[in-house]
């Protein structure tokens, strides 16, 4: 856990590898480029710097995911302001649920989040979508939504994205919330708000030559549910996608995790609580 920004990984091999995506696709075949990284993609202190080059590169909008924890920084939202659409996440209306979900750095606390996050909808003239991870028995009821919705007036998004852990969580005591509380939070948040379904098949596998290359591809950056692989694959048959799971699980590069009756797959490092 770090609350530091720094260049954790050097900007021109990023800027490198887009370019080598962008070379080989059609700017009408990508909807957005999008910074997410595996942790949050504001502490990387060359953010900005990226953001500037991939919009002097290409016209597809850049999109940032993050978790609003720096946007108290001046540097930070400085940062921000190019991008096409920026998309915090917040999840609670209040100190103690905001902990209990996201077991933040000590110092990021839930005033500073919606203070930053406030503050940079008031210089940002791009697009605003907040995130809400909407978990059953934690903040999908009247009154935490009723707490939430006080928020969001305060930070005037342009959308609310309300979203399911449908994944494997890290806590396994981490469910979706059901169609009641889906239905709450529409009537709380109001018409701002929007469910968003879970992840489908929209997966770009012509640059892999193998399945067990896109696999490992695929599942290092999130898990993913074998229907859900099995359809992005198609293009291989069924039986070739399945055998690549096996080698690739037996040669200890992937990880099967079992997920509400559902076969996941993910990294091999990939750590999950039982």
């Amino acid at each position: 856990m770090t609350n530091v920004r720094r260049e954790y990984i050097p900007r021109t091999a990023i800027l490198a590898e887009l370019q080598a995506v962008l070379a080989h696709h059609t700017p009408d075949e990508i909807d957005y480029i999008s910074f997410v990284g595996s942790g949050e993609p504001t502490l990387h202190s060359e953010l900005g710097w990226l953001i500037r080059a991939v919009k002097s590169m290409t016209t597809i909008p850049v999109a940032v995911i993050t978790n609003g924890s720096l946007l108290h920084c001046a540097d930070v939202r400085a940062d921000l302001l190019p991008a096409d659409i920026v998309m915090p996440t917040v999840s609670a209306g209040t100190p103690e649920l905001h902990r209990r979900i996201h077991r933040p750095h000590p110092e990021a606390t839930f005033a500073r989040l919606i203070e930053g996050v406030t503050a940079f909808r008031a210089s940002y003239t791009g697009q605003l979508w907040v995130e809400v991870m909407l978990i059953r028995d934690v903040n999908d009821s009247e009154a935490a939504l009723t707490d939430l919705a006080a928020v969001l007036r305060r930070i005037q998004p342009d959308q609310v994205h309300v979203i399911l852990p449908d994944r494997p969580p890290a806590e396994p005591w981490v469910l979706p919330a059901d169609q009641e509380g889906l239905l709450r939070a529409e009537a709380v948040l109001g018409p701002i708000a929007h469910i968003v379904h879970p992840f489908s098949t929209n997966v770009r596998v012509s640059d892999y030559a193998t399945p067990a290359e896109a696999i490992v591809s695929i599942v290092t950056r999130h898990p993913m549910s074998q229907p859900q692989l099995l359809a992005a694959l198609a293009g291989w048959a069924p039986g070739e996608v399945v055998a690549a799971l096996e080698e690739l699980a037996q040669h200890g590069a992937i990880r099967p995790v079992d997920r509400l009756g559902v076969r996941f797959w993910a990294a091999a490092s990939a750590v999950y609580a039982k």
